[in-house]
């Protein structure tokens, strides 16, 4: 599925953390990598002491770029590239915009880098490229956490099958994911086997009334989030949906959970296999894939991002599909997942 790797590069041993996945996926389908290098000219006037004149501006940005190329030289020569088809791509200007420009003229279908995972003030004030891919890019973006798992893939003594967890809100977005994240755990996997797993969080209230009444509904909707997984999974082995899937041979798997928190139910499930209520995943996930809405502005302050709060708080890699041309869908009858997976 994977033909087109996209990897941006910074020139720090961070960024190039994420070749080694890349290099495997590339070599796994037959693809090919295209390392991109964007040269950020706003750079140089952070340490002028005076506002730099055009003729200097122009030859501190032809000797950058001269560097960026010679430095993704370096990267392509690098043992591990070895047999590999690699393009090698230097741009100048901001690097999200330059990376979501880059996307459609490369013919990129997926992009792999290493999030810096900047919180608070730091996010604020430098920005992060990885939020802005994962909220634009038109393509699925594996985001990697310099701190955490780097999808090794399966190791001597693994008791399960390589795994990758997919959160379904019961609409069509959410499944999205599910090819782009089966394709990604089958390349990665192979020879072992590898696994999907459909989970679902109904949210609750920590300050629901625990009368009959309110134990009743909260059962209802855990009642209708299990059939719509069941279904689901019944319909991906028949072909009807992610027809792709089933062409993977992945094991099926499904769970429902009970949460306060949608986006820490997900991660108590899939890093450490099971939620507070003590709903078991054996063995927990190497990989989670959420998709999303892309939402902006208000809808994004007032509902927040499931996604993204996933992105902050994980360290398993993030697999994010933005679906295309896809409309809204009605809210899901179980919790309100589906207007947070944004």
């Amino acid at each position: 599925m994977f033909q087109r790797i996209l990897v941006p590069l910074d020139g720090s041993s961070r960024a190039e953390q994420a070749l080694p996945l890349a290099v495997r996926l590339a070599r796994a389908g037959g693809g090919s990598l295209i390392l991109a290098r964007i040269v950020q000219p706003g750079t140089a006037l952070l340490w002028a002491p005076t506002t730099l004149d055009p003729v200097t501006m122009r030859s501190w940005l032809e000797s950058a770029t001269e560097a960026a190329e010679a430095y993704l030289q370096r990267v392509a020569a690098l043992p591990m590239l070895q047999g590999v088809p690699t393009e090698k791509v230097v741009r100048s200007g901001l690097p999200a915009d330059q990376l979501l420009r880059l996307v459609p003229e490369v013919g990129a279908d997926l992009l792999v880098l290493c999030s810096h995972g900047y919180r608070g003030l730091q996010r604020w004030a430098l920005g992060s490229v990885a939020l802005r891919l994962i909220r634009h890019a038109p393509i699925p973006v594996l985001v990697l956490r310099s701190h955490g798992e780097m999808l090794a893939g399966p190791q001597p003594g693994y008791e399960r099958p390589f795994r990758a967890v997919v959160p379904l809100d019961g609409s069509v977005h959410a499944k999205a994911a599910l090819e782009p994240a089966a394709a990604l755990i089958h390349a990665l996997a192979t020879p072992a086997p590898a696994a999907l797993h459909l989970l679902a969080v109904v949210e609750v209230d920590e300050e629901e009334p625990a009368d009959e009444t309110a134990r009743h509904e909260r059962e209802r909707r855990l009642a209708r989030a299990r059939r719509y997984l069941a279904t689901t999974v019944e319909q991906i082995r028949a072909g009807l949906v992610a027809p792709q899937v089933a062409g993977l041979q992945l094991e099926l798997t499904w769970s429902v959970h009970a949460g306060t928190d949608v986006a820490q139910t997900i991660l108590d499930v899939a890093e450490r296999g099971q939620d507070l209520a003590g709903e078991p995943l054996p063995g927990g996930s190497d990989l989670l894939a959420m998709s999303t809405h892309g939402r902006e502005g208000l809808n994004r302050w007032l509902l927040g991002s499931v996604t993204e709060r996933v992105l902050e708080r994980t360290r398993l890699p993030l697999l994010v599909v933005r679906p295309q041309g896809i409309e809204e869908t009605p809210r899901t009858p179980w919790g309100t997942l589906q207007d947070d997976l944004d």
